[in-house]
This record gives C-alpha cells, structure tokens and sequence, in this order.
C-alpha cells in the first residue's frame, strides 16, 4: 500500500533510553570462547545495550520522553488532542498505556487517547502513518505519537541466539496541522501468511500463561534456553524476509515519491543488528554516509522505537529535510517512509535514571491483592 499526506508537521522528536547498560563483554560466560565472541561482535556489530532494571516498564520510558518532550518544547499540553501509544510491551493487558499517560501528566480529558500493538519493529512507520492520516482528515490539530519497547524482556539472558541483540527505548514525537505544504509518503506491505516466523506463543488470550507451563525450559541444539512465552524467531527466514523485502520497499517509495536517493539526507533503518542494515543498504543501492548501524552498537535493537532512535543519535544537530525511514518486522509486515524534517527539532537521546526506590514484583502482588479485596483505591 502506498500513500501521502501534505499539511502535516513533525514539529519535534525526542529519544529515551534506560541509563542501566550491559556491555557484550561483560558477558563472555556465555561463549564457549573468546573467539566466537570477537567474531559476533565484527560481524553483529555488537557493544552495549541499554535495558530496564527490575521495576521500571515500558510506561516508565514513554512518561519520561513526554516529559521531555513538552518541557523542552514548551507545549500547551491542553492543546493536544490525540495520543497514540504503540507497543508490543505494554504494561497491562487490556489497559490502555495512552489512558494512563493522560492520566499521570494531566492532559486534557477531551484528548483522544489509544493504544496501538502487534507490529513489533514497524510500529513507528505504521504509528506516524495513522497520525498523518487522523491530522490531514481534520479529526486531530495536534497528535502525540509515542513508542515504547521493552525488546531486552521478550528472551532469556541464556539466549545467545537472540537475547544479546536487545535493548530499550521509547520516543516520543509531536505532530501538528500546518498550512504549508509539507509532503510525507508511505509504503506498508503486510505477509500475514508467514507470521509464525516471529512470534511470542504464550501470554496471550489463545494461550495464557498458567502453572502447566511455568517451569518448562526448552533447549534448542545449541544450547539457548527458551521458555513458551518467549519471542522465538527464525533467524535465517527473516535474514532473507528483510533482504528482499526492504529493497524492494525503498524503491517503491522513491518512485511514487519522485524523488531521489540524492533528495534523501538520510536512510533510518531498523537496527536489527549491523550485519543486517549493512546488507540492506547495500542491496537497496543506499549510499554509504547516509545510513549507519552504529546505533545499535550503542543502543542495541531497540524493536519498534528502533528507527526514532537511530534519526535521533544520527542526524542530532544536522540539518535535514527528507528522512526515510525503512523498518521491517513482525507481521510479517514492511513499513518504510519518507517524510519531511526540515524544521523539526531533534532534542536527541536522553537517559532515564533509575530511581532509588522502584516497584518490586512483590510490591505489585500487594497492591493488587488488596486491590482486588476492596481493601484499597
């Protein structure tokens, strides 16, 4: 599917991630050598990863991009009218994030606010999709986008397969209806037939998580320990998923855009891990000094937020007018974009401090036991 909005603005973006860090060497116990290690990191591209400790959630790093966000900004927050919060992370299942954000930052109660889920690493492209598209009809003036991703919680530390590509992060990014003609363009594919190639078996309302299932450890051929409502994906499939498909979804975005890889100051694309969007620069004919993977070297892959954050740490004051956008993920689903820059303040990445006291899980299990009692409010 390919779409394009005018008169709507990115008027600012703003990254957060965990201050708490894991440092690939650090954690060499997992290798049966030193070599193996060395070869991953050249080739994965592999360094520090950035993850929630205990007690801190994917609505903590959301809260503090808002924060950030409307301080540095200075907005009316009685002026926004739409909240859109995309996860696949979200802190409770049936709950709307986007609810308690309105809540806890005390934004207008006539604000629109929703949730968004199931896309993984394309939730940014698909989520800017919906907010143009609510803007141009006139059913939104100012939109709040916001991303959130747990990606270091979705494995066991014990899967080398997977575990150790992983960091978090949230964005927030504001959006607003403007005169000028500010063009964004879209394309969003979806191959729902090939959806078990990345996908979380337990937790969800086919099969919740209950004791039959608690102590069950997999152990696959090499090694990796898994657990049922752990992420499992198949490596290899999506290597070549991501190869032929994002290419392919460049392409077609330049042409219906009639623009050029020369108007394209530069190509976020997913960081997945170094390997990967060096080989899909590559294929797609991106020129080098216009896309970098060095955001996941520092941040890890950061899921659904991935994108933002590799803008954000890239183009911090730079100058730009076009970013492309190029992600791919869960779906399985593609969703690439290019979209208008030129007067959108970048405030960067910032880190959330941890907090000196946080919610334990058995602080968790009394509130909500004496929730439940009636006992509190």
């Amino acid at each position: 599917m390919l779409s394009s909005f005018s008169g709507v603005k990115i008027s600012s973006i703003v990254c957060v991630v965990p201050e708490n860090y894991i440092d690939i060497d650090d954690e060499i116990r997992f290798y049966k050598n030193s070599e193996k290690l060395a070869r991953n990191k050249k080739i994965l591209g592999l360094g520090t990863r950035h993850i929630v400790p205990e007690g801190v959630s994917m609505l903590d790093l959301c809260e503090e991009a808002v924060k950030i966000l409307i301080e540095k900004n200075h907005i009316d927050i009685g002026t926004i009218d739409t909240l859109i919060v995309a996860s696949i992370n979200h802190d409770y299942n049936g709950n709307s994030d986007a609810c308690i954000i309105q809540g806890n930052l005390g934004l207008s109660e006539e604000c629109a606010c929703f949730d968004t889920c199931g896309l993984g690493c394309t939730d940014s492209v698909y989520g800017l999709w919906l907010a143009h598209s609510l803007i141009q009809s006139g059913a939104s003036k100012k939109c709040l986008f916001v991303e959130g991703s747990l990606s270091s919680q979705i494995t066991d530390i014990r899967n080398r397969n997977s575990n150790m590509l992983f960091g978090d992060a949230a964005s927030a990014v504001l959006l607003e209806k403007t005169e000028k003609e500010t063009f964004a363009f879209f394309h969003l594919k979806s191959i729902g037939k090939e959806w078990k190639k990345i996908v979380t078996p337990a937790g969800g309302f086919k099969f919740p998580i209950r004791k039959d299932i608690i102590d069950i450890e997999i152990k696959d051929t090499d090694g990796n320990i898994l657990h049922l409502w752990d992420s499992v994906m198949r490596g290899g499939d999506i290597f070549k998923f991501a190869m032929e498909q994002a290419p392919e979804s460049v392409d077609k975005l330049l042409n219906y855009s009639h623009l050029t890889r020369d108007d394209i100051d530069f190509f976020a694309i997913h960081q997945a891990n170094g390997q990967i969007v060096r080989t899909v620069a590559m294929h797609a004919n991106l020129p080098k000094n216009k896309t970098s993977a060095q955001t996941f070297t520092k941040f890890g892959n950061c899921g659904g937020t991935s994108v933002l954050v590799n803008y954000c740490d890239s183009m911090f004051d730079k100058k730009c007018s076009y970013i492309a956008f190029i992600s791919f993920g869960v779906g399985l689903s593609v969703g690439s974009a290019i979209l208008n820059f030129e007067n959108t303040k970048n405030f960067g990445i910032f880190y959330l401090k941890t907090p000196d006291k946080v919610t334990t899980r058995q602080d968790l299990i009394n509130e909500w036991t004496n929730y439940m009692k009636g006992e509190s409010k």
